[in-house]
């Protein structure tokens, strides 16, 4: 199988979600220490703060979307459907949307964090659409 294009920012997008959990992960030991994160987490903690909260939402949102997203683009490889404007662009605005809407989540900007992810929802839809034309 060749490493199209597709495949690349299908990679980058898994490397995204490697930072994501890490970040979230980061933030969550924090707040709480190493010793919480070494241990077996068997007792109650407290609620994340902003940005732990905020960044494990972001994972949890990105965790959403990714396998359909991972799907879409093996089956438009499979289905000889790659390399067309619909699959290039759509991956492309997939994973700058993913990219993009992280900090903006982090640092809790309204709006804009919502006008990024439905422009990563057009990229996913680009692709999901490609198997069909």
């Amino acid at each position: 199988m060749d490493m199209t294009p597709e495949f690349i920012v299908l990679a980058f997008v898994l490397i995204l979600a490697v930072v994501q959990i890490l970040a979230a992960v980061i933030a969550r030991t924090a707040e709480l220490g190493v010793k919480w994160n070494a241990g077996a987490r068997d007792e109650a903690v407290p609620p994340p703060g902003k940005l732990a909260g905020r960044l494990i939402r972001a994972q949890a949102n990105l965790f959403e979307t990714l396998p359909i997203f991972a799907a879409a683009v093996i089956m438009a490889h499979v289905a000889g459907k790659d390399g067309g404007p619909l699959t290039l662009w759509g991956t492309h605005l997939y994973l700058f949307g993913r990219v993009i809407y992280l900090p903006l989540y982090a640092f809790g900007v309204a709006y804009v964090r919502s006008l990024v992810w439905v422009a990563s929802l057009v990229g996913l839809l680009m692709v999901l659409a490609a198997l069909f034309v």
